[in-house]
C-alpha cells in the first residue's frame, strides 16, 4: 500500500504544476516550479507581456530597434517582441539593429545568424561598424592595446554605435536584450567600482531618455537560464560561442559571483536587482551634469565623450590615455603631452576621423 502510495506521488510530481495535466519537462530556474514546456512558453511570454505594458515601454505606432548581436538573448528579444506585437496589437514597427566591431572569427560569424534572423522573423535589419565610424576595428584595437583594457574601448564604442544606428533607423525606442543576471551583475559592478552616478540608474527599465535615442530592458526580471531554456526548446537560431576577447573582463568575474549566489539561493538575482532599484543616493554627493560632447555631439559630461577621448588616444599612439579616471581634456599639461608624443611617428590626425559620422 505504502509502495503504491508513493508510485502515485511520484507520478504526480512528474506532472506540470501550472496545468496538472501534461508531463512535467523542466523546472524553471526562477521559481524551482515544474511544468511542461507549453507552460513554460506561456509563463515566459506572459511574464515579458506585463512588464512592458506595467512600465509603459511602448506605445502603439513606434519604431522600436532591437539591438541584435546574434546571441541568445537578443535572438530572444527579437522572436518574443515578434510575436507579442502581433498577438496583444502593440501596433510596433520592428528593426534588427547590429554593430559590427571588426572581431574575426566571433562577429563576422555571428552576423550571420543576424542575417537568418532577418529573413526568419520578416525584421528588417541595419549594421553599422566600427571601422565606418570610428575608422578602427576591436581586431586593430586589440593588436594595439593588448588584451588588457580592451573590453573597455568595445563597451564604449559599442554603445555609441547602437545610438547611431538607431538615429540612422529614425527608431523611438532601442530594446537590448539585457537580462535580470545582466542587471545584477551591473549592480554589483557599480558598488564595487564605488561608481555612484551609473548606481543610481543602472537598474532603470528605461534609460537615456534625456539622451538622443531611450533605452528599455524588456527581460530586466527574465532569467538568463530561462531564456537559454527558451532558445533551447524553440529551437530558435542563435550564436552561442563567447567573445575571444572577453575572458579577462571585469565583469566576468562578477558574473561568476552571480552564479554561485544563484546556485544558493535562486532569488538572489531579484534581490539584488530590488536593493539597485531601493538605494538612495546623498543629497550631498555631487552628481555629474549631463551635457554634450564638444566635438561629435554625443551626450556627455565632459568636454569630450569617453569615445572621442579613446578614439583621440588611438589616433595619437596613445591608446591608454582615456583608461581609467580620465577627465577627458581638461587637462592643459595632458593635452600638450599628447600634442608632442606619438607612438611610431606615423599619429593619424583625429581630424580626418572623428567619433561617429551619422547626425543625431
Amino acid at each position: 500500500m505504502e509502495e503504491a502510495g508513493a508510485k502515485s506521488r511520484k507520478g504526480v510530481s512528474c506532472l506540470c504544476g501550472i496545468c496538472n495535466n501534461r508531463k512535467a519537462a523542466l523546472k524553471r530556474p526562477k521559481t524551482l516550479q515544474q511544468i511542461c514546456r507549453e507552460c513554460f512558453y506561456e509563463v515566459f511570454e506572459e511574464e515579458i507581456h506585463q512588464v512592458i505594458v506595467k512600465n509603459h515601454l511602448f506605445r502603439p505606432g513606434e519604431r522600436i530597434a532591437v539591438g541584435a548581436s546574434g546571441g541568445k538573448d537578443s535572438t530572444v528579444l527579437a522572436y518574443v517582441l515578434s510575436e507579442l506585437n502581433r498577438r496583444h496589437n502593440y501596433g510596433l514597427d520592428l528593426f534588427l539593429l547590429s554593430v559590427d566591431e571588426g572581431i574575426t572569427g566571433y562577429r563576422d560569424d555571428s552576423l550571420e545568424t543576424v542575417k537568418r534572423n532577418e529573413i526568419q522573423y520578416g525584421l528588417p535589419l541595419q549594421i553599422v561598424s566600427y571601422k565606418d565610424l570610428y575608422g578602427w576595428t576591436m581586431d586593430e584595437i586589440v593588436k594595439m592595446i593588448g588584451l588588457k583594457n580592451n573590453c573597455t574601448f568595445c563597451g564604449v564604442f559599442r554603445r555609441q554605435a547602437l545610438d547611431r544606428g538607431a538615429a540612422l533607423l529614425k527608431v523611438d525606442k532601442l530594446a537590448t536584450g539585457h537580462n535580470a543576471d545582466d542587471m545584477a551583475e551591473t549592480v554589483l559592478l557599480n558598488i564595487l567600482r564605488g561608481d555612484i552616478a551609473r548606481l543610481s540608474r543602472c537598474t532603470a527599465i528605461i534609460t537615456g531618455e534625456d539622451g538622443p535615442i531611450p533605452r528599455c530592458k524588456p527581460f530586466k526580471y527574465t532569467y538568463e537560464k530561462e531564456i537559454v531554456m527558451y532558445a533551447y526548446f524553440k529551437k530558435l537560431d542563435y550564436f552561442s560561442t563567447e567573445c575571444i576577447y572577453s575572458p579577462n573582463a571585469y565583469r566576468g568575474f562578477a558574473r561568476e559571483f552571480i552564479k554561485d549566489l544563484e546556485r544558493i539561493r535562486p532569488r538572489a538575482i531579484l534581490d539584488i536587482i530590488k536593493s539597485g532599484e531601493d538605494f538612495r543616493i546623498s543629497t550631498s554627493t555631487k552628481m555629474p551634469e549631463q551635457g554634450t560632447c564638444e566635438r561629435c555631439g554625443y551626450i556627455s559630461s565632459q568636454k569630450w565623450c569617453k569615445a572621442c577621448v579613446l578614439l583621440e588616444g588611438l589616433n595619437r599612439g596613445l591608446p591608454k590615455m582615456g583608461i581609467g579616471r580620465s577627465r577627458g581634456l581638461d587637462n592643459e599639461t595632458e593635452k600638450r603631452e599628447m600634442k608632442g608624443r606619438s607612438s611610431d611617428g606615423q599619429t593619424r590626425s583625429i581630424e580626418s576621423k572623428q567619433c561617429g559620422t551619422l547626425d543625431f
